[in-house]
């Protein structure tokens, strides 16, 4: 059993549910493997109802079989129990008994109780043929003297002979010669249809598996903006820059991630899953948050919420990730993306099914990262703390501590600081060459204030410093009576090409 490419899955969206009810084939005699349960975790993304099938049961020691089936059926009643298909039918078959070699004559056993359980499991489903056409190709070959026709099956809209259609990844548009279903032939077809499509001048080796839609309903994108939610078998975090293999549209293609959330004072706002706002402000994450990836919090801290950082143990309704394709993918706006890590160990008894979510916006333009992104505001929250050093008057001290004798002051002249007895200032200008500050009061020290930074005169060698250290220190240094913290913070915004600081009103 292989892990599937789900096509159809990752292609549908909000708009496109064509996926009734899904079959989960167990062989009898093996049970659960690692595949069998990622595609039980797809199924809880993209479907209501599931029906198990337990394969194989003539491979079963004949006298043991009944047992041996009723022991898997209760293991996966047990395995369902936590899942929204808990108490799904299961039911026991042979679909070939003895195998590929066995002759024909065999006939299957427990399908055509199969088909009843079926029949009865899944309603008259209600389609809708409005919306651009689109289609999900499975298979493409020539006939000879009529054209190429492409099997597939209808995720939105409806298609009638004559239309044209596209093959976006080939960006290749064709007439729609003839169409038929199951064999027979139609002059229309529409969303949750299985249908060949026949075309001419289309050479099928262009094509094996892909997707077909209406002309410039598709569109190329080299990056996304997705909704995103853990799936909650896959250990580990979800860290940004890190690469997932990304299965959206109808390929699996490499992509890094960056994962954001709202500002603190919305991690309670209700999601939203048809579109993206770009005019809000979004806190960037250095991993996807979850109750484990923080410690545990009563609730959320009103000073996290004041300094705009996420608050420890508080997970936002909704997160967001930035997803850059190493290679450009067609796809429609609002359908699956799930992130999966393909490469892990099959044979690990682990989940690689990573991620899952809804592409609310593609950024096509390949310059995205210079024409879009920086209306992207995603920021970071950036703390310093420093100390007061000395006071200079009633309105002014001396910090440090805050910078590095490297840095630049003058690019953060002008911003807010606070200090730990309660003052605001603002950083005036350097002092020195050593990264010492000057700070302005413009309420000026309060007496408390002054109380505790009266200096006690303390001898401080200077022994192999500069002459202009010396100047800058003197031979006597008043220090205040107990250290007084400052702290700045400020935003800077992930995708501002100027890197400004900004601190918020």
């Amino acid at each position: 059993m292989e892990l599937p490419c789900f096509p159809c899955w990752a292609a549908m969206g909000s708009r496109a549910q064509i996926i009734d009810l899904m079959m989960l084939v167990i062989d009898v005699t093996k049970g659960m493997q690692t595949q069998s349960a990622e595609c039980l975790v797809i199924g809880q993304i993209a479907c209501q109802k599931l029906v198990v099938v337990l394969n194989k049961t003539d491979l079963l020691a004949e006298g043991k079989r009944q047992a041996a089936i009723e022991k898997m059926t209760r293991k996966m009643q047990k395995t369902l129990e936590n899942t929204k298909f808990r108490g799904a039918p299961i039911i026991p078959v042979a679909a070939r008994p003895g195998g590929p070699e066995a002759p024909e004559t065999e006939a299957p056993q427990g399908i055509s109780e199969l088909i009843e359980l079926l029949t009865s499991q899944i309603p008259i489903p209600a389609r809708d043929p409005s919306g651009p056409f689109l289609m999900s190709v499975d298979h493409c070959f020539s006939i000879k003297g009529q054209g190429t026709v492409m099997t597939g099956t209808i995720l939105s809209g409806s298609v009638s002979l004559g239309d044209s259609v596209e093959i976006p990844a080939l960006k290749v548009v064709r007439k729609v010669k003839s169409m038929q279903m199951f064999r027979t032939p139609v002059t229309s077809a529409m969303q949750g249809d299985r249908l060949g499509v026949c075309v001419t001048q289309f050479d099928p080796k262009l094509l094996e598996r892909g997707l077909v839609c209406a002309p410039e309903s598709l569109h190329t994108v080299h990056a996304a903006l997705v909704s995103v939610e853990k799936i909650p078998y896959f250990r580990g975090p979800l860290q940004t820059k890190a690469k997932f293999h990304i299965t959206v549209g109808h390929e699996t293609v490499m992509g890094r991630v960056m994962f954001f959330s709202p500002a603190p004072d919305d991690f309670d706002r209700e999601p939203v899953l048809d579109s993206f706002d770009f005019s809000r402000e979004y806190l960037f994450q250095e991993q996807y948050l979850c109750p484990g990836s923080a410690p545990a919090a009563t609730d959320c801290g009103e000073a996290d919420r004041k300094a705009g950082q996420a608050p420890e143990g508080c997970c936002p309704r909704q997160q967001w990730a930035l997803v850059e394709f190493e290679k450009p993918v067609t796809c429609p706006r609002l359908c699956l993306v799930i992130g999966s890590r393909l490469d892990a160990d099959i044979h690990a008894n682990a989940c690689r099914l990573a991620f899952h979510g809804i592409l609310l916006h593609g950024l096509e333009d390949r310059g995205y990262a210079e024409s879009v992104l920086p209306t992207l505001r995603v920021y970071k929250l950036k703390h310093k703390q420093g100390i007061v050093e000395r006071v200079m008057d009633d309105c002014s001290v001396i910090g440090r501590s805050l910078f590095k004798k490297e840095t630049n002051i003058q690019l953060f002249v002008g911003l807010r600081v606070h200090l730990s007895t309660g003052e605001q200032g603002v950083i005036d200008s350097a002092f020195g060459q050593s990264g010492k500050f000057k700070v302005h009061i413009p309420g000026g020290l309060s007496p408390e204030s002054k109380k505790i930074l009266t200096p006690a005169l303390k001898k401080r060698g200077r022994t192999g410093r500069g002459e202009a250290a010396r100047q800058e220190d003197g031979p006597e240094r008043p220090e205040p009576a107990q250290p007084v913290a400052l702290s700045l913070s400020f935003k800077r915004y992930v995708f501002d090409t100027h890197k400004r600081m900004v601190q918020s009103p």
